[in-house]
C-alpha cells in the first residue's frame, strides 16, 4: 500500500510526500533485516563451542588432529580436562563428565565401558579411550545447532500489525471503491478523480503503525534494562505480554544451580559433626567437584576429627563410585574412610538394615544420597548418610504465584529424574502430574501436566512447537546450550543469568539477575505496553475508517473531495503525533495474557468511526448551510473538524473509565498542544488551503469538547459489546 501511494504521488509531482513515505518504508525494512541476523548469531556461538583438536589413533599411533577431521569409527583418547570432540562410546576406562554447557545440569555424569558421552562435555575425572559414534549435525550438539537454524515462531506483534492493516484495507478499500465509482458516475475530472483516490489511499495507509510498535517496544526495553532484563530483540516485550505458558528449566532457573547439603542422617552412636568431619577427610580439597564443595561448605565451623592426620587420599573414581581416605588418629591407629554411592559402600562396610529405607526415602525427595563409612580397614561401619540437592531459589514460589495470578501457567521442563523434579516442583508450588517425556508421544495432551522430566533437546523443541500449534504463546526459560533450539522456537525465549553464550544468542530476553523476578517484570511491563498499543491501534483504526467515510460522504454532499492530498499528509502527521504519544501514557493493568482480537477491535473501531463521522459531518453541514462557506473554506473546516475530533477521541479512548478518571501523561498533553497549534496555524493563515476565521475555530473547539463528553458515555457499551479489555 505504501509503494502504491509513492507511485501515485510521484505521478502527481508530490515528491516531498513520496520521499517521506519512502523513508518510513526503508526504516521498517531495515528493522526486519536486523532481526533476521539473530539466528546466525546463535549458530556462530554454538559452533565456537566445538573442540578444535582431538587426540586420535591413526595408523597405530596417537596424533592430534583437528576435530573437524574425525569420522565415525575413529578411536580417541579422553584425558582429564579434555573437551569431548564428538559423540563417543567408551571402549575402556571410566570418566566423570561435566555436561552443564549442554544440559544445564550441575551434576557430573559418570560413564564407563559401553557408555555414551556427548561432544562438548568436559572430562572432570578419570581417563578413557572411546570410539566416535557421530560427528557434525548428527551429534547431540549438532542436532541442537540444526534445530536453532530452522526454529521460527510466528510473532504476535507481526500478526497484530498485519491484521490491523488487512482489516483497514478491506473496510476502507470497499468504501473508497464505492466513492471512486460515484465520482466516475458524476463525471469528476480525471485529475480530481486521481486526487480523490490518492487522498483515500493516504488516509488508509497506517504509516506510523510499525514505528509505533517499535517505539513502544524500545520504551519497554529501556524500562526493563533498568530492572536487569535485557531484550535481544525489541518485540520480546510484546511477546511477554501475550505469554500464557512458561516452560521453565529446573536447574539454574527454578533452583540455585549449586549443590548443597540439605540433610544429614548420622547412624546411632555417631554425632552429626563427626559425620561431616569424616566426609570432609574423604573429599577433595580443591573443591572442583560440586559434591565435595557442598560437603566442605556444610562442614564449615565443624571441628575436624581430633588429631587425625591424612595419610593417603584417593579421589572419587567413577568406576568404583567411591572416594577413599586413609588417616591415623591421635593414638596412631589407622582409620579408613570411604564416601560414595550407598550400594558401593554397602559392599565395603557393615550397614544397618534400616539404612536402605532411609536411602530410599531421601532419594524419593529428589536428593542425591552420599554414604560415609569409617573404621579399621577390615571392620568399617556406616557412619551416616548425607543428602545433597540443588535447592530451589528462595523467591521461586513467590514468583510462580505472581505469574499464576497474571494468567501464566508454568511447566517445569528438565532433563533430571522424575523424583528430583517432583520434589522441587512440590517445594515451589508447581502442581500437576509428573511425566517422563519418553513415556508418552504427547506429553501435553491435557492441562494436568506440571512437570516433564528426562527431556532431551529435541523434545523441548517439539514441546514448544506442540504448545504453539494449540494456540499458546510460549515462553521458554533455560540456560544450557541444549535449550537453544527451544529458546529460539518460543515466542519469548528467556536466558537466565548463568546461561551459555549460545542460549543467550538464541533467546529474545536475557536476565542479568538470578531468579524469576525479571520474567514477572517483563510480563507486567509488556501488559502495560499492550494496553497502550491497544488504545493506539483502536484510535488509529477509528481515524482511518472515519477519514474514508468522510471523503465518501463529503463527495455525496458537495460533489468534490473535502480534503486534498496535501491536507491529508498534514493530517496524517497531526494524527500520528497525538496517537504515538499514547505509547508513553499512563496505563492500567491487564490481568490476562494480551490477545489481539482484531475482529472485535475492528468492529469497535467502526462503531466509534460512525460516531466520529456524525460529528464531522454535522460540522461540515453547518459550515455549508449556516455559514455558507465556499469549497476552499469548507475543506479547511473539514480538516480542522477531523483534527479536533481526533484529539477528543484520544482522550476518550486512553482511559477505560470516564475520561477524567486519570490525568494524561505530560507527553500526551504536549502532543495535544503541538497538534492544536499546528492546526490553528494552518487554518488561520491558510497554509495549503483557504483561511478560516478564529471565531469558527473556537466554536469548533467547544463542539469537540461536547463531542468528547457524549462519546465518553457511549464508550463503555461499545467496548463491552466487542470485548475490548
Amino acid at each position: 500500500m505504501l509503494e502504491v501511494a509513492i507511485v501515485l504521488q510521484i505521478a502527481l509531482g508530490e515528491y516531498v510526500e513520496a520521499t517521506v513515505i519512502g523513508a518510513l518504508l526503508l526504516f521498517n525494512a531495515a528493522l526486519g533485516w536486523i532481526q533476521q541476523g539473530r539466528a546466525d548469531a546463535a549458530l556462530t556461538l554454538l559452533k565456537q563451542r566445538l573442540a578444535p583438536t582431538a587426540l586420535v589413533l591413526r595408523d597405530g599411533a596417537w596424533a592430534r588432529r583437528p576435530a573437524a577431521e574425525l569420522v565415525p569409527g575413529d578411536v580417541v583418547r579422553l584425558p582429564l580436562g579434555a573437551l569431548v570432540p564428538a559423540d563417543v562410546r567408551i571402549v575402556s576406562g571410566t570418566v566423570s563428565v561435566d555436561q552443564s554447557a549442554l544440559t544445564g545440569e550441575s551434576m557430573p555424569v559418570d560413564a564407563e565401558s559401553g557408555g555414551a558421552v556427548y561432544g562438548g562435555s568436559l572430562v572432570r575425572r578419570g581417563e578413557a579411550v572411546a570410539e566416535v559414534t557421530a560427528i557434525g549435525a548428527n551429534t547431540y550438539f549438532g542436532r541442537a545447532l540444526e534445530l536453532v537454524r530452522i526454529a521460527h515462531a510466528a510473532s504476535t506483534e507481526q500478526a497484530a500489525v498485519f491484521a490491523a492493516t488487512r482489516n483497514l484495507a478491506v473496510v476502507n478499500g470497499a468504501i473508497a471503491t464505492l466513492g471512486i465509482a460515484y465520482a466516475y458516475l458524476i463525471a469528476m475530472p480525471a485529475g480530481s478523480l486521481i486526487g480523490f483516490a490518492l487522498t483515500a489511499l493516504l488516509g488508509t495507509v497506517p504509516v506510523a503503525l510499525p514505528a509505533t510498535f517499535t517505539l513502544s517496544a524500545a520504551l519497554a526495553a529501556r524500562a526493563l534494562a533498568q530492572r536487569g532484563v535485557l531484550l535481544t530483540r525489541l518485540s520480546a516485550a510484546h511477546e511477554a505480554a501475550a505469554m500464557d505458558i512458561l516452560c521453565a528449566d529446573k536447574t539454574g532457573t527454578l533452583t540455585q544451580n549449586a549443590m548443597a547439603v540439605v540433610d544429614v542422617r548420622a547412624m546411632a552412636g555417631v554425632a552429626r559433626e563427626r559425620l561431616l568431619a569424616l566426609a570432609v577427610l574423604a573429599s577433595s580439597e580443591a573443591d572442583q567437584d560440586p559434591i565435595d564443595a557442598a560437603i566442605h561448605r556444610a562442614a564449615q565451623g565443624v571441628a575436624s576429627t581430633s588429631g587425625a592426620r591424612l595419610q593417603r587420599f584417593i579421589p572419587f573414581d567413577p568406576a568404583t563410585k567411591v572416594a577413599e581416605a586413609l588417616v591415623t588418629d591421635a593414638n596412631g591407629s589407622e582409620l579408613r574412610i570411604v564416601k560414595g554411592a550407598f550400594d558401593a559402600i554397602a559392599t565395603r562396610a557393615s550397614v544397618p538394615p534400616e539404612s536402605r529405607s532411609m536411602v530410599d526415602a531421601l532419594a524419593a525427595d529428589g536428593h542425591r544420597v552420599i554414604a560415609v563409612a569409617a573404621g579399621p580397614p577390615a571392620a568399617m561401619r556406616l557412619a551416616g548418610l548425607i543428602a545433597i540437592s540443588d535447592p530451589p531459589r528462595e523467591d521461586a514460589a513467590q514468583r510462580l504465584d505472581e505469574l499464576r495470578a497474571l494468567g501464566v501457567r508454568t511447566i517445569m521442563v528438565t532433563g533430571d529424574s522424575p523424583a528430583t523434579a517432583a520434589a522441587i516442583a512440590h517445594k515451589i508450588g508447581i502442581a500437576g502430574e509428573v511425566r517422563r517425556a519418553a513415556d508418552t508421544p504427547d506429553p501435553i495432551g491435557d492441562d494436568t501436566v506440571g512437570v516433564l522430566a528426562r527431556v532431551l533437546p529435541e523434545q523441548k523443541y517439539r514441546l514448544v512447537r506442540a504448545l504453539q500449534a494449540r494456540g499458546h504463546v510460549v515462553g521458554m526459560c533455560g540456560d544450557g546450550t541444549n535449550d537453544a533450539p527451544a529458546l529460539r522456537q518460543a515466542q519469548i525465549g528467556i536466558a537466565v543469568a548463568s546461561a551459555t553464550d549460545a542460549a543467550k544468542a538464541a533467546a529474545g530476553m536475557v536476565l542479568t539477575e538470578h531468579g524469576l523476578a525479571g520474567i514477572v517484570d517483563a510480563v507486567r511491563t509488556g501488559r502495560a505496553g499492550f494496553r497502550r498499543l491497544l488504545t493506539y491501534v483502536l484510535a488509529m483504526l477509528v481515524k482511518k475508517i472515519e477519514i474514508v467515510l468522510l471523503l465518501a460522504a463529503g463527495l455525496l454532499l458537495t460533489k468534490h473531495a473535502l480534503l486534498t492530498p496535501a491536507l491529508m499528509v498534514l493530517l496524517s502527521v497531526v494524527n500520528d503525533l497525538s496517537s504515538m504519544s499514547l505509547t508513553v501514557d499512563r496505563a492500567g493493568d491487564v490481568p490476562a495474557p494480551a490477545v489481539w482480537r482484531m475482529r472485535g477491535i475492528t468492529g469497535a473501531a467502526m462503531a466509534f468511526g460512525a460516531c466520529k463521522l456524525a460529528f464531522s459531518m454535522a460540522v461540515i453541514a453547518f459550515g455549508k448551510g449556516a455559514l455558507d462557506l465556499g469549497a476552499g473554506a469548507l475543506q479547511t473546516l473539514a480538516f480542522a473538524a477531523v483534527a479536533f475530533g481526533n484529539q477528543a477521541l484520544v482522550y476518550v479512548l486512553r482511559e477505560r473509565r470516564h475520561l477524567w478518571a486519570s490525568l494524561p501523561s505530560p507527553w500526551v498533553l504536549a502532543a495535544t498542544a503541538a497538534d492544536t497549534a499546528l492546526v490553528v496555524a494552518v487554518a488561520v493563515r491558510g497554509v495549503l488551503t483557504a483561511p478560516l476565521g478564529g471565531a469558527a475555530l473556537l466554536a469548533l473547539a467547544a463542539a469537540s469538547v461536547g463531542f468528547a463528553l457524549v462519546l465518553d458515555q457511549l464508550k463503555g457499551p461499545i467496548l463491552r459489546t466487542f470485548g475490548i479489555p
